[in-house]
């Protein structure tokens, strides 16, 4: 409709000089540089979601389904093949029975006992060291995304006011436009952060329940090695069987036929 009243009375429709490309031009290579690091940031917490995902789902998913297998098995060594090579499960049970082959050789009952708590300890300082990897960098992203996009919007705004002062107007139209568009830097600060955010918490809370499982799981194994294999978790334990007595049935008097006549043996009843 405007645009034909335009036509009509001779005018040309307003061109719009504002956009993100327009104020990534005006922010020049600095604007560029700092919209680079944003999307690195964006990719890289992204990233880092998906795979430690897949990483803490593939060994609780392995905890849950090879547990009972492993503490059914005859031995520790029969139990660890049920569990990958290069699992975290697998590698805390190896540690285990190597820890107790090393302090079976210990004089003391109590260095030995150390010792294997110190070995199964480390190890879950290990596993737990591989699945933290990375959340760091979400901490990173989240805490300065947007100071980083707040920076953009400074530098855009900084820009602004010198074409103003070269201009000499400080009219709305010269004023909106630049600091509209400086503070686009800002909202991608902003869109890179909050995720960050998110997926570190996420991943964390998900990291703390492994790091009970592993804790259960180290204390199951720490029992069942000092006890010679004795000691193993109530879920696997054998249920006593009780053998239940059926009641004695009482002998049927026999019956003896006569002809047509049945007679049945009882005791003697008095005579009169």
């Amino acid at each position: 409709m405007l645009i034909e009243i335009l036509a009509a009375t001779g005018g040309e429709a307003p061109v719009n000089e504002f956009g993100f490309i327009k104020a990534m031009e005006e922010g020049g290579p600095v604007a560029w540089t700092i919209l680079a690091i944003m999307i690195i940031m964006s990719v890289g917490s992204f990233y880092i979601l998906f795979t430690k995902i897949f990483e803490q789902n593939k060994v609780m998913k392995e905890y849950r389904s090879n547990r009972a297998n492993f503490w059914r098995a005859g031995s520790l060594k029969e139990g660890a093949s049920k569990f990958d090579k290069n699992s975290a499960w697998r590698q805390l049970v190896d540690d285990g029975i190597r820890a107790g082959d090393e302090s079976s050789k210990m004089d003391d009952s109590l260095e030995s006992h150390d010792w294997l708590h110190g070995t199964l300890q480390r190890s879950e300082s290990s596993i737990m060291a591989r699945l933290n990897g990375g959340l760091p960098f979400l901490a990173t992203v989240g805490a300065t995304a947007p100071f980083v996009g707040l920076l953009g919007t400074v530098i855009g705004i900084y820009r602004a006011l010198i074409n103003i002062g070269i201009s000499g107007s400080a009219s709305i139209d010269k004023v909106a436009g630049p600091v509209g568009e400086a503070l686009i830097m800002t909202a991608i600060g902003l869109i890179v952060a909050v995720p960050a955010v998110f997926a570190y918490n996420y991943l964390m809370s998900r990291n703390r329940k492994i790091a009970a499982m592993l804790s259960g799981f180290s204390t199951d194994l720490q029992a069942n090695i000092t006890s010679n294999g004795a000691v193993k978790p109530a879920m696997v334990q054998a249920k006593p069987t009780t053998a239940t007595a059926k009641p004695a049935t009482a002998a049927k008097p026999a019956t003896t036929k006569m002809g047509a006549t049945t007679t049945s043996t009882a005791p003697n009843a008095p005579r009169k």
